[in-house]
């Protein structure tokens, strides 16, 4: 019989191997990813396809519109679809907090994974529960009260009771240590990956489709993606990008895509504008414009005032676009050396748009770095290290604790 050497090949599949054979069944709870996919969404929509095809034992209970997806995403996986309607917040709680533990009972898995937060807390099985971010605490004000105190009670909880919790991010680990005094042991820290079948360097073609889908035409612009919410700083982006383009005979366009939100200071920047300057508020894009739309950009700008994460970027990145960001809690994990930074107020943003639109030299370095370090984010080392997680939290249980 071969010595397997501990620091070679055989290791890894050895490690694979042993995986696999004590691997625990999972459920994983998708009923609060919505129709319109945020980052949420893809998070769990990404993680459910790449454990799929990781071999995970896995099991996917989601709301009927998406029981199709699922069984594509993962089609070795058992898709349950809810009988009950699960389309509101009141609804889809009361549902978690009752039919989800019966769920649990039924199906005989060993793991939940709850990504959103949120937690059964007559849970008869291991539990897993993923943690975006710990802006609830340290920037409540960049949120509805209701949804921050609404997250808050939710995230300590699930610090207390779940066999442990999952953040995206160093910065986000760091801050539940230090805002809610989580025990770090607790908490496992996995990035996410990025879907280069849908975001990836475009092609022509690609780009074409995304500009009649703006309804952009040839005209240069600047891209921002994401919820038009607070803490996406965009009143200040529409202010920087009207100061960058001061002067300049043949300024670009401004596109706003993304959900709707409830930044009510976003049309007061928009009245403020010089008429000249083209500002268009595209709205949700379908995931076969993103490519086209980001990496045809003269630059993706996301001054966010904090994430836990920051897909976006990585998506961003991956299209092969110049992206400018700040250095707020997770974003240089993200960006790394392959993004320019700036600071959150309009000025600062003004200053670092009007180098990079001067500087087609610099657009372009960053542009190929940001392809190089988006290819070390990957859902299936992330499916790997939830894998490991689910292992843990279903030997903690097993030990009682």
């Amino acid at each position: 019989m071969a010595r397997v050497n501990p620091f070679g090949k055989s290791a890894a599949i050895a490690r694979r191997t042993l995986i696999a054979v004590s691997d625990p069944t999972v459920l994983i709870d998708a009923t609060a990813v919505p129709a319109d996919r945020g980052g949420v969404g893809r998070y769990v929509d990404s993680l459910v396809a790449a454990l799929a095809s990781d071999g995970a034992a896995l099991s996917v209970v989601c709301q009927p519109r998406d029981s199709r997806l699922y069984g594509e995403l993962a089609p070795s996986a058992r898709i349950v679809p809810t009988s009950e309607s699960v389309t509101t917040r009141t609804a889809r709680l009361a549902w978690e907090q009752t039919t989800l533990p019966r769920l649990v009972r039924r199906l005989g898995v060993d793991v939940l994974h709850s990504p959103h937060y949120t937690i059964p807390l007559a849970n008869p099985v291991a539990s897993v529960v993923t943690l975006h971010d710990a802006t609830f605490f340290t920037d409540a004000g960049l949120h509805h009260s209701i949804k921050a105190r609404f997250f808050r009670a939710w995230t300590k909880t699930a610090l207390v009771r779940a066999s442990r919790c999952v953040v995206p991010s160093e910065a986000t680990a760091a801050e539940l240590t230090r805002v809610v005094r989580a025990d770090p042991r607790s908490l496992d820290v996995i990035q996410h990956g990025v879907d280069t079948d849908r975001f990836h360097p475009p092609s022509p073609a690609e780009v074409k489709a995304a500009r009649a889908a703006i309804g952009l035409g040839d005209q240069t612009y600047v891209a921002f993606l994401g919820a038009l919410e607070p803490r996406k700083n965009v009143p200040a982006l529409i202010r920087g990008f009207a100061a960058a383009c001061a002067g300049r005979a043949d300024p670009p366009a401004l596109v706003l895509a993304g959900q709707p939100g409830w930044d009510h200071q976003i049309e007061r920047a928009l009245d403020a504008a010089p008429h000249r300057l083209r500002v268009i508020r595209a709205g949700y894009l379908p995931f076969e414009h993103l490519s086209g739309f980001l990496g045809g950009a003269a630059l993706v700008a996301y001054p966010s005032l904090g994430e836990g994460f920051g897909l976006p970027v990585l998506e961003a990145m991956a299209a092969g676009a110049c992206v400018l960001t700040t250095r707020r809690l997770s974003l240089p994990e993200v960006g790394g050396d392959a993004v320019a930074y700036c600071g959150v107020g309009a000025g600062d943003i003004a200053a670092t748009i009007s180098d990079l639109l001067d500087d087609p030299g610099r657009r372009a370095a960053l542009s190929a770095a940001a392809q190089r370090r988006a290819k070390e984010f990957s859902w299936g080392l992330s499916a790997e290290r939830h894998r490991e997680v689910y292992g843990r939290a279903h030997h903690l249980h097993r030990r009682g604790r």
